[in-house]
């Protein structure tokens, strides 16, 4: 089994790729097959960003592997204004849906009531293919109500605080 610990820095050479999709890439902890047919055993570190299209892992016996992004069933969604497209990231985004935003342009995962809710707010939707990178989010560190601890816990990096004056 290959077992990997570690992201490390982008190499021009690999020895084995990883092809996931965005929720495979999103777990610290993960058993699945190299493109090559080994077995793969990924412990990393919790806490940080999902894996991206392009990334480096190292391997506990020093071999480097490649992430690439598995093309997903997606959406792709456009508007007539400006206006328009971003009441469309409002409400998705209210609804905590992984997004990924391009110039004039949403996509996020096939799902036929996100589908309904953009048709109703006159949004444009394609299905397609295509690997999914959406935003990681503003704050880092994953989303957050717990009151638990708090002390420990901070958003890197930390963008503002409500109720405090500089």
């Amino acid at each position: 089994m290959l077992v990997i610990h570690q992201r490390i820095d982008p190499q021009a050479e690999w020895a084995a790729e990883l092809h996931l999709n965005f929720e495979a890439r999103s777990k610290s902890r993960l058993r699945c097959f190299s493109a090559e047919g080994e077995d793969v055993g990924l412990f990393l570190e919790r806490g940080q960003p999902p894996l991206r299209d392009g990334d480096f892992l190292q391997a506990q016996d020093g071999r480097v592997v490649r992430v690439c992004a598995r093309p997903e069933q997606l959406m792709h969604v456009t508007c007539t204004s400006a206006f328009e497209l971003t009441r469309a990231a409002y409400h998705l985004g209210n609804r905590h849906v992984a997004l990924q935003v391009g110039d004039g342009w949403l996509r996020l995962l096939d799902d036929y009531v996100l589908k309904a809710m953009l048709d109703q707010l006159g949004a444009s939707t394609v299905s397609l293919e295509a690997p999914f990178q959406p935003e990681h989010g503003a704050y880092g560190g994953g989303h957050h109500h717990s009151r638990a601890g708090e002390e420990d816990f901070n958003y890197a990096p930390r963008i503002h605080q409500f109720g405090v004056r500089t």
